[in-house]
């Protein structure tokens, strides 16, 4: 899977909101060329969490264990929750730190190496290994976030 089919697999699901920082739109620079998606029906980026799947496509200062700035490499990051979380790695989102293997390793799923103690689940450049189960995790972190947008919002008046 290449970004564009992560992002139109994405917009499918309904009240995504995707967002591609680049140069002059007020964004901080190091976001500059990566995508981060939350579930907005508004259009409005959340003020109050955080997005629900993100694709970096450079190292980040502390995160360079994947090794993203090699040729053609990105991540994708999805908040898998705990269940999904434990189900892909076989231990609590608490142990990510100490258990997980290579974070560079393409198409395979593991715990993010930064994020992984939040429940967060990576794969560096997905591929056919990988995708039935990054179709699943997306799916997975899209319903989360609906369902935690709507807690937010409340009851519908009317």
């Amino acid at each position: 899977m290449d970004v564009d089919e992560i992002i139109k697999y994405l917009d499918g699901l309904g009240g995504v909101l995707t967002l591609r920082p680049a140069p002059g739109d007020g964004s901080p620079e190091v976001s500059w060329g990566d995508v981060f998606f939350y579930h907005a029906p508004d259009g409005v980026v959340p003020k109050t969490t955080q997005p629900f799947a993100t694709i970096v496509t450079k190292d980040y200062p502390g995160d360079e264990r994947s090794r993203l700035n090699r040729p053609d490499t990105f991540r994708l990051n999805v908040f898998a929750g705990k269940d999904a979380f434990i189900s892909w790695t076989g231990h609590e989102p608490r142990e990510a730190a100490t258990r997980d293997a290579d974070p560079s390793v393409a198409d395979t799923v593991f715990a993010h190496p930064v994020y992984g103690g939040q429940g967060w689940l990576a794969v560096v450049n997905p591929g056919p290994r990988t995708e039935t189960a990054v179709r699943e995790l997306l799916g997975t972190a899209h319903r989360l976030a609906r369902v935690r947008y709507e807690r937010r919002a409340g009851p519908a008046t009317g």
